[in-house]
């Protein structure tokens, strides 16, 4: 009789569990950051738009405030490089072409969650477009989480992670080979989903790289424990493609090739974001 209780007993309690684990993973996600671009501006409340003051990886342009770079067209966010020949910025730097960067910084950050965002991209050699999450304060010691980059070539795009110890040349960076016939020309939603002890990159749904802290611990401090604010830009040219194309030396505009630029200078290169959300 004690036997059949206790039984009884245990099968109420792996019920109750079972019962409780269903629920809770049916919970729904709350949306904490949601944009779609239906305003006739970019939100100026949610995003800052970058100037160029600092500049990194030998990029080979300089971000603006400009309708000419950042626009709303049918509902969704166009970033376009520009060829501006003899551009000069406030620091007196050269450059001949401007883009743009958007952030949230100070107006939004989080976490843990998932990020995601449906993104449009050129195909063309050497441009260097980018959905990504940083770390509020001194690079890399608040971390970066890359969802997604991509350098103009057609069948990929990657995920990347760096932090103290893993910086630069990462040892946490994954490709996504996408099909001939939906490349990245196409839409596609561009997906991590972090926790306190690991990031799943997801393309369309699909987990593509899986970072624990595990993992990172082996080569330095994990810091993917503090807020990190949102950014989308687009970079032309710079130490990431020059590693693919191999195009830098005199007379050479770094990593980015003449018909890659003459597309720019033709207006046909474009990163389209329909929309941007955050949940927890």
């Amino acid at each position: 009789m004690k036997f059949v209780n206790i039984l009884k007993i245990g099968f109420c309690y792996l019920t109750i569990t079972s019962f409780s684990l269903v629920l809770n993973a049916q919970k729904p996600s709350k949306v904490i950051f949601y944009d779609d671009f239906t305003k006739s501006s970019i939100d100026r409340t949610k995003w800052n738009v970058v100037v160029t003051g600092d500049h990194f990886n030998d990029e080979l342009q300089a971000y603006i405030d400009s309708s000419s770079t950042l626009y709303i067209d049918k509902g969704n966010l166009v970033i376009k490089p520009v060829f501006s020949p003899g551009f000069v910025t406030k620091d007196g730097k050269h450059f001949d072409f401007t883009s743009a960067r958007i952030n949230t910084k100070t107006k939004f950050d989080f976490t843990y969650g998932k990020a995601e965002a449906r993104i449009k991209l050129t195909k063309a050699e050497g441009l260097w477009p980018a959905w990504w999450l940083l770390g509020n304060d001194v690079w890399p010691a608040t971390g970066e989480i890359d969802i997604m980059e991509n350098i103009g070539e057609g069948d990929w795009a990657n995920a990347a992670v760096h932090g103290p110890g893993y910086s630069g040349e990462t040892p946490f960076v994954n490709r996504k080979y996408f099909q001939s016939t939906n490349d990245v020309t196409n839409w596609h939603v561009y997906a991590v989903e972090w926790t306190p002890t690991e990031m799943v990159f997801k393309y369309d749904n699909e987990t593509i790289f899986r970072v624990t802290k595990k993992m990172v611990n082996h080569y330095g401090q994990w810091v993917f424990d503090t807020p990190k604010h949102l950014i989308l830009n687009f970079a032309v040219g710079g130490i990431f493609p020059v590693k693919i194309n191999g195009i830098k030396g005199p007379g050479h505009r770094y990593g980015l090739p003449q018909s890659t630029a003459d597309l720019i200078k033709q207006n046909k290169v474009t990163m389209m974001v329909d929309w941007v959300k955050i949940s927890q």
